[in-house]
């Protein structure tokens, strides 16, 4: 009866969704106040069914109801509590409930906090909003219904993929909704503007603080998933160039975009088209990712489900939702005018490159995801893109990039001074050449790209902190000044040094990686030592032990170095029982300079011993580090009041029943 009660509940919010996106925005066409005051409470009752459908899933989870065609297929009672419940969305219907879930709550806070808003923009945004969400209740119930029952129902079930059974599971993909969906708001607000035909600085007050939070989940969610596989999956890497996984970077380019557009279009008054257009593809291309998870049109250890009913209604959405809200934008973009004019040499002319960089980055990035899938559509053979075709395309586009932000912050508003901004820059230019220098120098001689990285790091990370020495007036005025000034810096600005001092020290740690990892791969017996990078692994031991779902192979490395240092690595090869199915679960140990990594295979029957792998990755904790810092930065920025609440105040009402602005 619990299950019925969550499915009833989901049908309920389908009906709410599609009241929600029709009766309200006709009462705002009309200016009928009876019928705009639908579009709140619907909101809330919508996102209060969808919390109890998604709850009563979760039971069934808990309680192991097999009877549910869902639970039956991806859990099993010996598994532990963590992953019954992160199983919920371990699996293409529970997480596209979650989907609906977060949709829902996006929509909830709207409501609830959009008070500040003219009450139009928020009844037409509310429907927007509404009329997404009815499409993807749609989705769930009619191709994904997780509450199917099972007759009769079996004594246990199939198991989770022994891959999702992580703890990464419980974080990464919620993480990465709240980015993906998140980016719905900034699109109801665009499409909301174009209705209305008014963008003015309260709609991108409102739109920047969305935005924001929805790049700061998308970053915590795809570095997340970045460390996930760099230890579950064994291969000593963090990013593959997986459709997937470039399914979720487009929208993060696109949304880094968008939300330094919303900044010049609230401070400025200008690029309002552009930031239009950017809010419409970042949501845009988080439906395709939807897409190419759900269709089953690529191969990839991220994909869901392969059923192509599903890919076409998917594909059908995001024709009808992103085509619709470009057919609007060319009817209505062209008057959306703003009254800031600015030099090519100005910091809007440095924000607009830079986003022209990220949005043409994020098209290489789609051309080398589909164009394999067109060539295969049209049966001309079969076609991968890979590593080589990204990082040739992508990083020359990034190059250019971090150069302009470390230049843009130096320039004025509206007019700049190119020789005034680099004379300053001076001693940032002095210290990237000696620290690129030393990295070709004592580092490699022969990876003078990787140098040239590494010099890119140092130059944004020191000119992002001589913008703040020059906030501060740092030496120019007494230091106990320049503390005051310091502490009583508006936390916004905090959070915009934050996040590109981190982008800066995730760099460093990509380059170095990437360029001067130390791979030794080999069968080693009992006793056997191995030099990597300067530490010598020297394995010990392999038994094997009974985990509570798995059984396992765990080796012992110890890990020594001639200036005294000593540890002990136990990597694990995991079988799971219910699919026998093999996980590699790596040993790694962080040091500052880099990890020490090492995974234990199969026993070779020839030799008697183990094949082996072991890694020295240097900086990769200074990667982690420096994403979490930019999610920092993000959360810092989120914490400043102009940015939570949007507008500063509510709009009064006179006479005649306009609105003041």
């Amino acid at each position: 009866m619990i299950v019925e009660t969550g499915h009833f509940a989901l049908i309920l919010a389908l009906f709410v969704a599609a009241l929600q996106g029709t009766l309200p925005m006709i009462g705002a066409h009309r200016q009928d106040a009876s019928l705009m005051a639908i579009a709140a409470p619907a909101a809330l009752i919508q996102l209060a069914l969808v919390t109890l459908s998604f709850a009563t899933l979760t039971w069934a989870f808990v309680t192991s109801d097999f009877s549910v065609l869902n639970v039956a297929q991806n859990s099993h009672t010996a598994k532990p509590m963590l992953y019954k419940i992160s199983g919920v969305w371990g699996n293409h219907e529970g997480s596209m409930l979650l989907w609906a879930l977060i949709l829902a709550l996006y929509g909830g806070a709207i409501a609830a906090f959009g008070n500040n808003l003219r009450p139009s923009l928020k009844v037409r945004v509310l429907g927007v909003q509404a009329l997404i969400a009815t499409g993807i209740l749609a989705f769930v119930l009619l191709t994904s219904n997780p509450f199917v029952r099972l007759s009769p129902a079996p004594v246990n079930g199939n198991g989770l993929n022994p891959l999702l059974q992580d703890p990464g599971l419980a974080f990464h993909p919620p993480l990465l909704y709240l980015g993906y969906v998140g980016l719905s708001i900034t699109f109801s607000f665009a499409v909301a503007a174009l209705i209305e035909g008014r963008v003015d600085a309260a709609w991108a007050r409102w739109v920047r603080p969305w935005t924001l939070a929805a790049w700061g989940f998308l970053t915590a969610g795809i570095v997340l998933g970045s460390w996930w596989a760099y230890y579950e999956l064994g291969w000593g890497g963090w990013w593959f160039w997986d459709p997937v996984e470039n399914a979720s970077f487009m929208p993060w380019l696109a949304a880094t975009a968008l939300l330094h557009s919303a900044i010049v279009s609230e401070k400025r008054d200008t690029l309002k088209s552009w930031t239009i257009f950017l809010a419409i593809i970042a949501f845009g291309l988080s439906l395709l990712g939807t897409f190419l998870v759900r269709s089953g049109v690529i191969t990839s250890v991220h994909a869901f489900a392969s059923d192509p009913t599903r890919g076409v209604f998917i594909l059908l959405l995001l024709v009808v939702t992103v085509g619709g809200a470009f057919a609007l934008f060319a009817w209505r973009g062209p008057s959306l005018k703003g009254s800031g004019l600015f030099q090519p040499i100005s910091r809007e002319g440095g924000l607009l490159l830079n986003n022209f960089l990220l949005t043409v980055a994020a098209a290489s990035v789609l051309l080398g995801t589909l164009y394999p899938l067109f060539i295969d559509v049209l049966e001309l053979g079969k076609v991968s893109v890979g590593a080589p075709y990204f990082e040739s395309v992508f990083i020359p586009m990034m190059i250019p990039m971090i150069m302009v932000m470390g230049i843009a912050p130096f320039l004025k508003w509206k007019r700049g001074d190119f020789k005034s901004a680099t004379a300053r820059l001076k001693i940032v230019l002095v210290i990237t050449v000696i620290g690129g220098g030393l990295a070709w120098a004592i580092i490699d001689r022969a990876s003078a790209f990787a140098a040239f990285g590494m010099a890119l790091a140092i130059w944004l990370f020191v000119a992002t902190l001589t913008e703040l020495a020059e906030r501060i007036k740092l030496f120019r005025i007494p230091l106990a000044e320049s503390l005051k000034r310091l502490m009583r810096q508006p936390r916004a600005s905090w959070g915009m040094t934050l996040a590109h001092a981190g982008l800066a020290i995730a760099i460093a740690g990509m380059t170095a990686s990437s360029a001067w990892r130390v791979e030794k791969i080999q069968v080693m017996k009992f006793g056997d030592s191995v030099d990597v990078a300067g530490y010598t692994y020297t394995l010990k031991d392999v038994k094997e032990f009974q985990g509570p779902n798995y059984r396992a192979t765990r080796g012992r490395f110890t890990v020594t170095k001639g200036d005294g240092f000593n540890l002990v690595l136990e990597p694990e090869k995991r079988v799971y029982t219910t699919r026998g199915m093999p996980t590699t679960e790596a040993a790694i140990h962080p040091t500052f300079l880099g990890d020490l990594y090492a995974v234990v295979g199969d026993k070779d029957e020839k030799s008697g011993g183990y094949i082996t792998r072991l890694y020295f990755n240097p900086l990769v904790p200074w990667m982690w580090a420096g994403s979490m810092i930019m999610v920092l930065g993000a959360g810092i920025s989120l914490s400043d009041r102009r940015h939570r609440v949007g507008a500063p105040a509510k709009s009064k009402i006179v006479p005649g029943g306009a609105a003041a602005e």
